[in-house]
């Protein structure tokens, strides 16, 4: 297992964009409000979707630390949802990438209509293609860095980009072992997943992606296993969307079944074949200064 696969970024945006050009009403029939397209987190058992949504925004924002004001990078940012939270709620000046024009949009028009303009600049491309200057306090990469085809080099990008000491929240969905990912990397149901809906992506082990971070110059500070969120919220995409097939039908005709498919793949596995962890690190040799709680 390399930190590279045989395809460029341009082909990965091209592939992944399939789905993530969809019209947004096809979100808007499975998802929350804010159309956050990653896991939440249910802090109590009878949180609703959407409260649980707005919980992981802010257990994001505690583990980076933000008091706000700071400057976040945001890449792979999907329908806004973090990049528009963190402008709203913390001050934040939110630099979004997204390889989908459709979404930049969708963001654009949000952030003029809550009077967010000028702390969010949408960028429309491969991370790895945009043009940033400047050094950014933290760093957020939510389910994006499976659909990057160097896995290494995005990490090594994004710490030059940071400033002494910024810190990086990094969630990914991973195989549960070297030798899980051997055995059903290749499958049918993962192809379905990796390939059929998502274009592109290159799910691996926790291990390989603790690796990359590490060989990019990183320190890692935490880790959570949050496998057991993703698998409620992902029941509850899968009610919703049962629930407005109507609605997924209008807006892109044949694109229910498939999702479905995706949806009962993902939660068959959790546990078992599948994992979902969040880690932070941090820009410095010698790791954190503060004393472990």
């Amino acid at each position: 297992m390399t930190g590279a696969v045989d395809i460029g970024p341009d082909q990965a945006r091209q592939a992944t964009n399939q789905h993530y050009e969809l019209p947004p009403a096809v979100f808007e029939a499975f998802l929350d409000a804010r159309l956050k397209y990653s896991s939440a987190l249910y802090r109590t058992p009878d949180a609703t979707l959407e409260e649980a949504q707005t919980a992981k925004l802010r257990f994001v924002a505690e583990r980076l630390a933000l008091t706000g004001g700071e400057r976040l990078l945001d890449i792979g940012c999907g329908w806004g949802s973090l990049a528009l939270f963190m402008a709203q709620e913390y001050g934040c000046r939110v630099t979004a990438v997204t390889p989908s024009a459709p979404q930049a949009h969708y963001i654009g028009d949000l952030a003029g209509r809550r009077g967010l303009t000028e702390l969010l600049d949408v960028r429309v491309g491969s991370f790895t293609d945009q043009d940033l200057t400047g050094r950014y306090d933290a760093v957020t990469m939510l389910g994006s860095i499976v659909h990057m085809p160097n896995r290494e080099a995005v990490l090594r990008r994004t710490y030059d980009l940071m400033a002494r000491r910024g810190r990086l929240y990094l969630s990914e969905s991973c195989f549960r072992s070297a030798e899980t990912y051997q055995e059903f990397d290749r499958r049918p149901g993962t192809r379905h997943v990796t390939r059929t809906v998502f274009g592109f992506a290159d799910m691996v082990p926790l291990s390989e992606l603790v690796r990359a971070t590490e060989a990019a110059g990183f320190s890692l500070t935490s880790l959570d296993d949050l496998t057991a969120h993703y698998r409620r919220t992902i029941e509850e995409w899968e009610r919703r969307a049962l629930a407005h097939r109507d609605r997924i039908e209008a807006a892109a005709p044949g694109m229910t079944e498939p999702l479905l498919r995706y949806l009962r793949t993902a939660h068959a596995g959790w546990g078992y074949t599948t994992k979902h962890y969040a880690f932070t690190a941090l820009k410095s040799r010698l790791g954190p200064q503060e004393a472990p709680r």
